[in-house]
Formats: structure tokens, C-alpha cells, sequence
């Protein structure tokens, strides 16, 4: 089969190929959001304390930031179909774990293990979407993508909540086996298998280094709140992350065959696109570590209506995030990103405006317009990263776009949530200094255990210290919440000052990019040289990647 067929039938079937990578990516959506309804759950059955809980999402995260460059780079060598199948497998391996995990210390493990699938689903998803579909469909495509990414932030907590209204808590893991397996079988029959033509020999010191270097950042941010962030133990590990890091720069600077080509970080669209990614995770992730728990524990739902009242939230992103695909090549990336940010820091900070005798009813509206400045955001970064790269680097790109985002995230949760629990334990003051350690450490260690302790006292003194646990709660989190919108503007000045608004290329552009993207009309395929003249005119790539037999 020649190369200009095979790219035909893959255009022609390119919104099925779609599909099959958005089910691959909610996997990946559903266990994030599903494991915050569990928190409540993971308290009562497993007594996991704040730290604990923390390091059941950031286990998953430092893993997955870890090793998502090496997971990348891997797939644009060996096949992005390959290693997605591979990740799947991982991951609905490490699923079925997590879901008979006996302790906390457990589901830490089995959640790292599921780390290491992500890391090498999520890129690859992107980067055979970026392979796909041409330019002038990108946007579109990539706006679905992203609102199936973000789908997971209502579905999920619903799915959970009534599995955990019916079953175990294992179930809300075990869910993802039977999607996993259904990903697995129909990639094999749709999906093509791209990968770099010109492949590079392996680069084994980049890999070690960015893993070593990434890991001890995260590990650092994420373990900052609890030992200090000024302790040896973390300075330590800055100072290590920083080192590594740079060893890491100049390897790849003098390296023949770099992981990650640095010269990517000239371009502006690419540099700034991944500025704000960063941002906008860090406000989004650090603002959910809390919503599950205050409706919940404060406003006293069940998971699966906690889950119902995160709904709107899903319908508003799968909705919205396509629309920002559409819009990209209207308005531009700048536009798009620096209104998406200041909405997204809006929403954060009408939700800070929470009191103790706020209900759901003042949260929604909050909650809807942060999500519309997610979704607006999400896109054109994202077009922005993608489309300022050769396309035979899909891999490597896509692992930057969700490295920064896993970076943000552990931040957004480890800054927010430092902030949080210095509020919220500062809260009691002398009202728990009468009490035996142990039960001050659990009114102290979480909301969930304050409230517990409350319940069992009883009275006068039940009431006073379940209403010092309330206040306690939503002063830590409205303070976290404003730092988190001041981070999202901080985004949007970013876009404005640093990122390119990338026009719509004419109609004569456009078909001579068609004829550079996916080989329709093979015999007036542009020659190596209009092509990359073409590239240099439009800041675009022609597809370089080869699709390889099934």
C-alpha cells in the first residue's frame, strides 16, 4: 500500500480515530475525579489522613510527570499506537490493583503504577491526533479532545458517587478495566501506528535525567506542605531537581540525538501556550482537591449527589472546549487564552467568596464560570504547542503540553493546599488544646476527622466545635482560592505579553496546505522545498509522520 493511500484511508477515517483516542483519554478523566469522591470514603474505610490522601493524587501525578518526556519520545521511535496499547494495559493493570488495595500505603503504590500508564496514554492520544487531522481541522479536533478531557470533572464524580452509593470503594477503580479493554481492541482495528520516520538513536541519559530531575521537582512541591518549606529534606530536593535539570539542558543542547530538542522554546507560541497551561492547572487542580470534600462533608451529600451536582460542570466543558476549537481560528490564540485565563480567575474568585451559610446554589454559578475559562484556556494552548511543532515531534510535544499540566497540577495542589492547611489548622486555635493529642491530631489532620470527633461529642460541645471546623474549612479554602485566581491572571498577562495570535491562513493558503497535510490530491503534492517554504510562510508543519501497516 502506498504512503499517499494509507494517509487517504486515515484521513477518512480520522473522526472514528477520534473516538477511539477520546475513550483511551477518559480513563484518564474519570480516575482523577472519581478518586476525589472517594476521599470522604478513603477516610472512613482506609483512615487515611490528609497526608495520605494527598499522596493517593500526587502519587499518580509525580509518576505521570515523571515519566511522560521518556513516554513521548518512546512513541514517536516505536509506534504512538504501540505505546498507547502498552499504557492502557498499565493502566487498567494498576485499575484492578488499586481497587483491592488493604491500606493507604497500598493504593499509594498501585496508584503510582497507574502513573506509569498514564504517562504513556495521554501524549499519545495528542500526538496521533496532531498526526490525523490537518490544520485547518485541528482546532476543532483538539477542542474535543480537551472537553473529553475536562468531560471527566462531572462524569467522573457521578460514575463514583453511584458506584459508591452501591458497592465498594474499590469499585470507582475497578470501572476503568472494562473501558480499558474496549480502548485496547478498537485502537488496534482503527488506529494507525505513526511514528518518527527518521528515528533517532534512543537517548538513555535524557531519559534517566529528565525522570530523576522531574520527579525530585514534583516529589519536592508535593512533600513542601508537610515538612517545611524551608527543611533540609526539600531543599535538598529543589536543590537536586535544579541540578539534574540543568545537567539535563546541557546534555540535550550537545547531544546529536536529544530527547527534547530545546530550540522548541524559541518559538513564542510554544514557550508562552506552555506558560499558561501551567497556570491554569495549577488554579484548577489545587481549587477541585477541595469541592468534593465541602459538598460532601460540609454540605452534607451523598457521593453519587455530590457527583449529580458536578454534572452542569461536564455538560458546560464538553460543550465549551469544542467551541474554543471552532473559535481558535477566528479570534487566535491570544484572544482566546487571555480571556479564557481571566474568566477562569473570576470563577476562582467568586468561589473564595464562600461563607459557612453558602449552599450549592451560590456555588454553581462560580463553579460554570471557572469551567468556561478552563475550556477557553485549554484549547488554544494546547492548538498553540502542537501546531508550533514538526509533526514527526507529536510525541515529544504532546509530552511537554501534559508535563507542564502535571506540574501545574502538583503545584496548584501542594501550594493551595499548604496554604489551606495552615488556615484550617490555625482555625481551632485554644478551642482543642484541652483535648487527649491523638483526637487534637485528627480534629487537626482533616475536616472529615474534625467533624467525626464533633459527631461523637455531642452537645454544646459537638456544635461549637463542628461550627469551628466549618469556618476553619472555608477560611483555608477561600484563602487558597484567591492566590489560585491571582495565579490565573498571572496566566492571562503572560498570553498577552509573550503569545503569538496565530491568523486563519486564506482560502489559497488553506489549499495549498492540503495538499502538504494529508496527501489528498497526491499528484499535486508540493515539492520538499514549496513545502517547507509553505512551513516558514504559515508557522506550520507538513506531515512528516509515517503511518505503518496495521
Amino acid at each position: 500500500m502506498s504512503a499517499s493511500i494509507k494517509r487517504d484511508e486515515v484521513y477518512r477515517r480520522r473522526w472514528w480515530i477520534l473516538a477511539v483516542l477520546c475513550m483511551s483519554l477518559l480513563v484518564i478523566g474519570l480516575d482523577n475525579t472519581v478518586l476525589n469522591v472517594a476521599i470522604p470514603t478513603l477516610v472512613r474505610d482506609l483512615h487515611a489522613s490528609n497526608s495520605q490522601l494527598q499522596w493517593m493524587v500526587d502519587a499518580y501525578v509525580l509518576v505521570f510527570a515523571g515519566l511522560l518526556l521518556t513516554a513521548g519520545s518512546l512513541s514517536d521511535r516505536f509506534g504512538r499506537r504501540l505505546v498507547l496499547s502498552i499504557g492502557l494495559f498499565v493502566f487498567g493493570a494498576g485499575s484492578a490493583a488499586s481497587a483491592f488495595a488493604t491500606s493507604a500505603s497500598m493504593l499509594i503504590g498501585t496508584r503510582a503504577l497507574m502513573g506509569i500508564g498514564g504517562a504513556m496514554i495521554m501524549p499519545s492520544t495528542l500526538s496521533i491526533l496532531t498526526n490525523v487531522f490537518p490544520a485547518e481541522e485541528r482546532g476543532r479536533a483538539i477542542g474535543i479532545w480537551a472537553g473529553v478531557s475536562g468531560a471527566g470533572i462531572g462524569i467522573g464524580p457521578l460514575v463514583g458517587g453511584a458506584l459508591l452509593d452501591h458497592f465498594w470503594w474499590g469499585s470507582v477503580f475497578l470501572i476503568n478495566v472494562p473501558i480499558v479493554i474496549i480502548a485496547i481492541t478498537a485502537g488496534r482495528l482503527i488506529v494507525p501506528n505513526s511514528r518518527d520516520p527518521n528515528v533517532p538513536p534512543v537517548d538513555p541519559v535524557g531519559a534517566v535525567l529528565s525522570i530523576t530531575g522531574l520527579m525530585s521537582l514534583v516529589f519536592s512541591i508535593i512533600e513542601a506542605p508537610n515538612r517545611g518549606w524551608t527543611s533540609p529534606a526539600i531543599l535538598a530536593g529543589f536543590t537536586a531537581a535544579a541540578v539534574i535539570l540543568f545537567i539535563f539542558i546541557w546534555w540535550e543542547v550537545h547531544s546529536d540525538h536529544p530527547m527534547l530538542n530545546l530550540r522548541f522554546f524559541e518559538n513564542p507560541r510554544f514557550t508562552a501556550a506552555s506558560i499558561a497551561i501551567t497556570l491554569v492547572f495549577f488554579a484548577m487542580f489545587g481549587s477541585m482537591f477541595f469541592m468534593s470534600q465541602y459538598l460532601q462533608f460540609l454540605l452534607g451529600y451523598s457521593p453519587f449527589q455530590a457527583g449529580i451536582r458536578q454534572m452542569p460542570v461536564a455538560l458546560v466543558m464538553m460543550m465549551v472546549a469544542p467551541m474554543a476549537g471552532i473559535l481558535v481560528s477566528k479570534l487566535g490564540n491570544k484572544v482566546l487564552v487571555c480571556t479564557g485565563m481571566t474568566v477562569a480567575a473570576t470563577g476562582l474568585f467568586l468561589i473564595s467568596r464562600t461563607t459557612p451559610g453558602s449552599d450549592y446554589w451560590n456555588l454553581l454559578p462560580s463553579m460554570i464560570v471557572l469551567v468556561v475559562g478552563m475550556a477557553l484556556t485549554m484549547t488554544p494552548a494546547t492548538e498553540s504547542i502542537m501546531g508550533s511543532l514538526p509533526k514527526e515531534k507529536a510525541g515529544v510535544g504532546s509530552a511537554m503540553n501534559d508535563t507542564t499540566r502535571q506540574i501545574g497540577g502538583a503545584l496548584g495542589v501542594a501550594v493551595l493546599g499548604s496554604i489551606f492547611s495552615s488556615t484550617y489548622a490555625s482555625g481551632f486555635g485554644s478551642a482543642i488544646s484541652h483535648m487527649p493529642a491523638g483526637v487534637s491530631e485528627q480534629v487537626k489532620s482533616s475536616v472529615g476527622g474534625a467533624l467525626a470527633v464533633a459527631a461523637r461529642m455531642g452537645g454544646a460541645a459537638g456544635q461549637g466545635l463542628y461550627r469551628t471546623a466549618v469556618s476553619s474549612f472555608i477560611a483555608g479554602m477561600d484563602r487558597a482560592l484567591v492566590l489560585g485566581s491571582l495565579f490565573a491572571l498571572a496566566g492571562a498577562l503572560v498570553a498577552l505579553i509573550w503569545l503569538p495570535n496565530r491568523p486563519e491562513p486564506d482560502s489559497a493558503e488553506r489549499e495549498r496546505m492540503e495538499r502538504v497535510y494529508v496527501g489528498r490530491g497526491s499528484e499535486a503534492a508540493l515539492s520538499p522545498a514549496e513545502a517547507e517554504a509553505l512551513a516558514r510562510e504559515t508557522g506550520a508543519e507538513p506531515v512528516r509522520a509515517e503511518f505503518l501497516e496495521p
